[in-house]
């Protein structure tokens, strides 16, 4: 089998779609991998690393794509790069094919290219192994993120995340104590901020609340999140809904009921969104201010801090692409509902996606 390993084209995306040491082992099972020049770069790892480990540096894109039988990516391909891949091929990333453009899903079809996308390979107890390490790191980083957008010099309203003696911290209200959430609490409490966690399920509030000192939990629902939305300086949106666009929890009216400046974190963006006047920003221009409120939409934040990303989704995605590797594609699809789950394309059909209306979709 020919492995292709391209180099990132969307802006601001850092990552890369396999390690030097995941290239070494692919190499010692017998495959051929061929790696863009300069992929890794952002990752921190060079061509020396990747022919080394046994890889072939191409120079064109388009040689990687056209080569490959399996193609390791991390964000979805550009229409100029599904048209240069081969009929056929098989396709894995953080693809998110529920929020893209049509035209980009008849070309997969057409080519009957099978898509795998890793934030849907879900284990027999409902979780999902890729995204975990992803949501934790997009879930510390939010209060990062967070803490530079309330200073003076990011239009925020130069309030200290963790205030100081005599000064008050930061109200952060957290809507969703999934993965994201549950991690944006810890980091949010550890920098010291006063923090609220909204969820309509009672066990992972009691999680939230055994685990963090001082957090505030409260049942979600209309009235709670618009009480909490009132007072807060930072509001985090980390809705999921399984194979299904997250629904919009905080409304316009909500927005405009906030205190001017405050910050609205739509981490949910990757999905569609889950705040009514969301849309997609870049870490190139992550902010920009709607109703008197600064909106961060930025869907790739796990990219800030590439090298720790790709080493963390490639952990937990290595016993899939080993998988696929060893049984081929349509055995390992037989064989194994986790990857079944993530598979949206194949044999010229749809599988396993739900779609967003033309309207929500991206690129």
């Amino acid at each position: 089998m020919i492995i292709g390993i391209p180099r990132e084209r969307r802006p601001f995306e850092f990552r890369v779609g396999m390690t030097p040491t995941g290239v070494h082992f692919l190499t010692d099972m017998g495959q051929t991998c061929y790696i863009e020049h300069d992929a890794g770069v952002g990752a921190g790892f060079s061509d020396i690393e990747y022919q080394s480990a046994g890889a072939h540096i191409a120079y064109s894109a388009h040689e990687v794509f056209a080569r490959a039988d399996m193609l390791l990516k991390v964000a979805r391909p550009l229409k100029e790069e599904l048209e240069w891949m081969r009929e056929g091929s098989v396709l894995m990333g953080l693809l998110h094919l529920g929020s893209t453009r049509q035209d980009k899903i008849d070309l997969l079809l057409e080519k009957k290219i099978t898509a795998l996308s890793y934030e849907r390979i879900q284990l027999p107890d409902g979780s999902f192994p890729v995204m975990k390490p992803l949501s934790e790191i997009g879930g510390r980083l939010v209060a990062q993120v967070g803490a530079q957008l309330l200073q003076n010099n990011e239009g925020g309203k130069g309030i200290l995340l963790g205030g100081i003696a005599g000064v008050p911290p930061a109200e952060v209200v957290i809507i969703g104590a999934g993965v994201v959430g549950s991690n944006a609490a810890k980091a949010f409490i550890g920098m010291g901020a006063h923090v609220t966690v909204l969820d309509i399920n009672i066990q992972a509030l009691q999680k939230i609340y055994d685990e963090n000192c001082g957090v505030v939990t409260m049942i979600s629902n209309e009235v709670t999140i618009e009480r909490a939305c009132a007072y807060a300086d930072i509001v985090v949106g980390s809705i999921l809904v399984p194979d299904s666009r997250p629904p919009i929890v905080i409304t316009r009216k909500m927005i405009r009921n906030m205190k001017p400046r405050s910050i609205i974190m739509d981490v949910s963006i990757d999905e569609g969104g889950c705040v009514e006047t969301s849309r997609l920003t870049t870490h190139e221009k992550p902010t920009y201010i709607e109703e008197g409120i600064i909106h961060y939409c930025v869907p790739n934040i796990p990219s800030l801090v590439a090298r720790t990303s790709t080493y963390a989704y490639l952990n937990s995605a290595w016993p899939f692409i080993r998988e696929i590797v060893q049984k081929g594609i349509a055995e390992t699809i037989r064989c194994n509902p986790a990857i079944d789950h993530g598979i949206n394309t194949y044999d010229g059909m749809l599988r396993h996606l739900s779609r967003l209306t033309i309207s929500e979709q991206g690129e």
